[in-house]
């Protein structure tokens, strides 16, 4: 059984984990974001209109991502309103999440923002936590939808 310490140690390491899944995505550091993960990641993007649920590795998810956002400028994504419950070796954690990217473009419409919460699992590896499900649960999106193409 984990004493409150222990539990309140193991909840700010967890998110430090996601936090650095972000920061690093906004850096375009992939291989950092590829050691975030577990060896397979539950990955879960139907909100943003993927077919269904598919099981990745961390080099898919990487190479996705950075094909999606290498035509931007820049990427920014905030977290905030973390409920973790954690337990020796599995963490559930939700979270709200916003992605804001940055394109100059002509039209002078630079900006497209995607509002909503995430879902993770994660699994303890060692003494490190790993995300082994991500699911984002889009709320809405604004601005230059088409914001690659400009």
């Amino acid at each position: 059984m984990q004493t409150a310490t222990e539990k309140i140690v193991e909840k700010d390491r967890i998110k430090e984990v996601i936090n650095n899944l972000f920061i690093f995505t906004d850096n375009s550091d992939w291989a950092a974001v590829e050691k975030c993960f577990a060896e397979k990641v539950h990955f879960d993007m139907t909100s943003m209109g993927a077919e269904s649920t598919i099981e990745l590795e961390p080099k898919q998810i990487t190479d996705m991502w950075d094909d999606g956002l290498k035509n931007l400028d820049a990427v920014h994504h905030q977290t905030g309103n973390f409920k973790i419950d954690v337990s020796k070796e599995k963490a559930v954690v939700f979270c709200y999440g916003i992605a804001s990217h940055f394109k100059k473009t002509a039209s002078d419409k630079n900006t497209r923002t995607f509002v909503g919460s995430y879902n993770f699992h994660l699994i303890k590896n060692g003494d490190d936590w790993k995300v082994d499900s991500l699911k984002f649960n889009l709320k809405y999106v604004e601005g230059n939808l088409s914001l690659e193409s400009n």
